[in-house]
C-alpha cells in the first residue's frame, strides 16, 4: 500500500487526523479552505470559506477547526459553513491559525503563524470544552506540529523557523506546560520541521518541509528512521487505519510545479503502531 493514495494537487495539504469513530481520515488544504474526508476509497470535501489550519473530529459529531480567525465548529453532518465560536487574533492581518491536535482530555490545541516572518508575534492556544480560550505559549513565529508522549507527561511542539522540536512537561489536569527544552534539532540541509506524530513506542515522526522525508526520532532525540517521499514539501503525518499501523503523510504542491505527485496524500506501513486521536470534547 506504500505510496500515494489520493490525487495530487493540494496547494498546502496539512493536518491529517484519523477519526476512529467514523473510520475516516480528515485533512485540510489550508489556503483553499477545504477539508478532505476519506473513508475507504471514497473521498469528499467540505468548503470552509476561509483558510483552515487544521480540523479534528468532535465527540458530538462534525468537526472542530482552526480557521483563519479562530476556533470554529461544524454541524454534525458538516453541511454548511462552520460557526466561529472563539475568535483568536481575528483583528490582526499578519497572522492566521495553523496546525493543532486534541489532548487526551479532549481539549483542542492550535497555534497561529506569522504571515510576515516575524519571530515573536504568534502563539499556541488551548480551546477547552466550554469554548474558553487560553493563550499557552506566546512569542512564537510559526506554531506547527503538536503531540503528546504515550503516558501523557510530555508535549512535543514545533515552532518551524527555530528548526527544532521542543518538549515540555505536561500537566494533564491543568492543561499547562513547563520546562521547555529542545529535543530534536533539525539542520537546515534536512529541511524545516513541520507537522509531527507520536507512535505507541514514544517515537516522534517529523515531517520535513523542503526535505522530501519524514524522520522518526527516539524520545531522547536520536534519529532512528527516515522515510523518503517523491516530493519536496512534506507537511505532516498521522497514524490511522483500524489498527493504527498506517502512517498517512500530507504534502504540498506549492513551489513544486514540476513534481507530478506534489500535493498528494501518501500512506506507508512503517512497522509501528500509532496513538489514537482524541476528539474535541466540546
Amino acid at each position: 500500500m506504500d505510496g500515494a493514495v489520493s490525487a495530487p494537487g493540494a496547494e498546502l495539504g496539512e493536518g491529517p487526523v484519523w477519526d476512529a469513530a467514523r473510520e475516516e481520515l480528515v485533512w485540510v488544504d489550508v489556503d483553499r479552505g477545504v477539508v478532505h474526508r476519506r473513508r475507504g476509497g471514497a473521498e469528499r470535501t467540505v468548503a470552509v470559506g476561509q483558510p483552515v489550519g487544521c480540523a479534528v473530529p468532535r465527540a458530538a459529531g462534525g468537526l472542530a477547526l482552526a480557521v483563519r480567525d479562530g476556533f470554529a465548529l461544524s454541524a454534525a453532518d458538516c453541511e454548511g459553513p462552520p460557526r466561529l465560536v472563539a475568535p483568536v487574533e481575528a483583528e490582526r492581518g499578519d497572522t492566521r491559525m495553523n496546525d493543532g491536535a486534541c489532548d487526551a482530555r479532549g481539549r483542542f490545541w492550535a497555534g497561529t503563524m506569522s504571515l510576515t516572518g516575524d519571530t515573536r508575534t504568534a502563539a499556541l492556544y488551548r480551546l477547552d470544552p466550554d469554548l474558553s480560550v487560553t493563550r499557552v505559549l506566546p512569542g512564537l513565529s510559526v506554531s506547527n506540529g503538536i503531540g503528546w508522549s504515550p503516558d501523557g507527561s510530555a508535549l512535543y511542539h514545533v515552532d518551524s523557523p527555530r528548526r527544532r522540536v521542543d518538549v515540555y512537561d505536561f500537566d494533564a489536569a491543568a492543561g499547562t506546560v513547563a520546562g521547555r527544552r529542545a529535543v530534536v534539532p533539525v539542520p537546515a540541509e534536512l529541511g524545516t520541521p513541520d507537522g509531527l506524530a507520536v507512535d505507541a513506542e514514544g517515537g516522534v515522526w517529523v515531517a520535513l518541509w523542503g526535505g522530501s522525508a519524514v524522520q522518526r526520532y527516539s524520545p531522547g532525540g536520536e534519529l532512528d528512521e527516515r522515510l523518503e517521499l517523491p516530493v519536496t514539501n512534506v507537511t505532516s503525518c498521522c497514524f490511522g487505519g483500524a489498527d493504527l499501523t498506517t502512517l498517512y503523510v500530507t504534502t504540498a504542491a506549492r513551489g513544486a510545479a514540476r513534481e507530478p505527485l506534489a500535493g498528494a496524500l501518501f500512506a506507508y506501513r512503517p512497522g509501528v503502531r500509532g496513538l489514537p486521536a482524541t476528539p474535541f470534547a466540546g
